[in-house]
């Protein structure tokens, strides 16, 4: 997959939010959850549909191929 869709990219930020819920009196999200959430915001404010997974920083790219893994692997 070369574009992740704004909805995609939700799915895997409520993903890893439920996975691993956010913590400490600031309720900080988990990190996977946080570098998701850049490029989600940068699609809002920029008014566009898809990222491509190569503009995805590492820790937002690993992120992402692991939800794609586990999530595959939830619904096989």
């Amino acid at each position: 997959m070369s574009e992740i869709t704004i909805n995609e990219l939700e799915a895997a930020i409520n993903f890893w939010r439920s996975r691993t819920p956010s913590s400490g009196d600031e309720l900080t999200l988990c990190k996977e959850a946080s570098a998701l959430s850049k490029p989600y915001a940068l699609l809002i404010v920029q008014r566009r549909n898809a990222v491509s997974l190569d503009a995805l920083e590492p820790l937002a790219r690993e992120a992402w191929e692991t939800y794609v893994r586990l999530n595959i692997w939830r619904t096989n």
